[in-house]
């Protein structure tokens, strides 16, 4: 079954009873398309977050009966495909041990397909590249976010916003990867709608199979998951939770330093925190959403052909290149020697260190997210494990490197395992597309458990520390 089969499938559903795509198809996913090979995608990555079939607007056309599918029901979907997928693999192996395969040469589908093996390592190539990337643009939106007179003075709020917003575009876009498996298959559905015969053509169902095809692409995964992912942190997030609740988030106004307060107003400022990032991430995600729809007419189009037979293959080399040099780089930093313990030297030993654990906490979030986020539909298992962990272990690396004691390599590893690994290992732009599917009993327990759980995890380490000894200057910092 090719993808413009597929869509007509979806296309005759009638809208009232539409649950949306199924997820694609055994036969969609590795049937070889007419002017390419199509992926052959493992059915473990329905279950990434960034993957799932829904999208923040499910009602593009703005009809007045809306219908909104939840992550419940997409994970439902999701996991009896799946069960479905197994049965069928285990009776084809019964039935090949039974008979003896016929072979007809001049039947034989000689188009070239991507074996799962490829597939994957293209995925883990964009996922490093793109990591690494967002950990940069993090890093950069961060070092821009303090200045005299800045409204919010937390640095995690602008990249969590940000992140988010590109997060909702490439959710709700469908121009970049317009030509799936090289037919520009929503075109003609659009088309067909356009003429006279095209009546019966549910637009909604198209969009639905154009979703759920453009995400077993593997630059859309590393997109999605590695840069969106790695550009928000839901660590650095929880951080400044606890820093707003000990009274130690530096005021730009007052020197980056801080002034003493009562427990009402430190709880006030927690709340502050806590309802600006999710408020803000949230409206990200929608304006993303919203910006992807209002300019398809003016969004380029990625080349089928060029994605496939180039791009793929220089993500290769560009992201363990770029991965090899950032390890070069920390183990020799061009200025170390000549300028001593400058400015310069610091922040970037703190950077490349960023961006050689970057790539490990991305592939952690993204493999944790493939074999949980399935276990539970009304509670994406995947990513609340990342985040909590990922919190635990930035609020370890923050209190070894706040004691008075230590040297400045060792603090920018530390530093490096904050912003690299744990900043890419937990994500708040999933956090939110996820809040924003579940229904709103689910998300707002998910959401809740989330910030409780990290927030607990964030006293019990740094809260020892800093209601103890108190923090001690980064080494690193002079």
């Amino acid at each position: 079954m090719d993808g413009q089969s597929e869509l007509r499938r979806h296309a005759s559903t009638d809208d009232k009873t539409d649950h949306g795509p199924s997820p694609i198809s055994s036969d969609h996913q590795r049937q070889p398309s007419s002017s390419g090979a199509g992926y052959d995608v493992p059915d473990e990555f329905v279950n990434v977050a960034e993957v799932s079939s829904t999208g923040p607007v499910q009602n593009w056309d703005e009809r007045r009966i809306y219908r909104h599918e939840s992550l419940e029901e997409s994970r439902s979907r999701d996991q009896e495909y799946m069960r479905t997928q197994a049965a069928q693999r285990r009776s084809s192996t019964r039935s090949a041990r039974e008979t003896v395969p016929q072979i007809d040469e001049e039947k034989q589908d000689t188009k070239p397909q991507v074996s799962k093996l490829a597939t994957q390592i293209y995925t883990i190539s964009y996922l490093i590249l793109f990591s690494i990337f967002g950990t940069l643009a993090r890093l950069g939106l961060q070092a821009i976010t303090f200045y005299p007179g800045a409204p919010v003075a937390f640095s995690s709020v602008w990249p969590n916003f940000a992140g988010s917003l590109v997060m909702g575009f490439l959710s709700e876009d469908r121009m970049l990867f317009r030509h799936e498996w090289g037919t520009a298959t929503y075109d003609q559905q659009l088309a067909k709608a356009q003429n006279e015969d095209g009546g019966d053509v549910d637009l909604v169902a198209a969009k639905k199979a154009h979703l759920a095809t453009k995400k077993t692409i593997p630059m859309y995964v590393g997109l999605a998951t590695g840069f969106c992912g790695s550009f928000t942190s839901f660590s650095s997030f929880i951080r400044d939770v606890f820093l707003s609740l000990s009274n130690d988030l530096p005021s730009p106004d007052l020197g980056n330093t801080t002034i003493s307060r009562n427990g009402g107003y430190s709880f006030e400022a927690l709340l502050a925190v806590i309802l600006t990032t999710v408020s803000l991430s949230l409206t990200g995600l929608f304006v993303g959403a919203h910006l992807a729809i209002a300019l398809e007419k003016f969004t380029p189009t990625i080349p089928f052909e060029t994605t496939r037979k180039v791009g793929d293959r220089i993500a290769v080399f560009l992201a363990f290149g770029c991965w090899a040099g950032a390890i070069i780089l920390s183990a020799i930093p061009p200025d170390r020697f000549s300028h001593g313990l400058g400015a310069a030297e610091t922040w970037r030993g703190r950077a490349t260190f960023a961006l050689v654990f970057a790539p490990l906490g991305c592939l952690a979030r993204f493999y944790a997210s493939m074999y949980l986020n399935g276990k539970i539909a009304s509670f994406p298992l995947g990513t609340f494990a990342v985040n909590i962990g990922g919190t635990a272990i930035l609020a370890m690396a923050w209190d070894i490197a706040h004691v008075p004691d230590g040297g400045v390599i060792g603090c920018q590893v530390l530093q490096g395992i904050e912003d690299g690994f744990c900043g890419c290992l937990t994500t708040v732009s999933t956090w939110v597309s996820e809040l924003a599917a579940l229904r709103r009993k689910h998300s707002y327990f998910y959401g809740t458990t989330s910030v409780v759980v990290a927030l607990a995890c964030m006293v019990a380490i740094m809260g020892g520390l800093r209601w103890s000894q108190g923090f001690a200057g980064l080494v690193c910092l002079h």
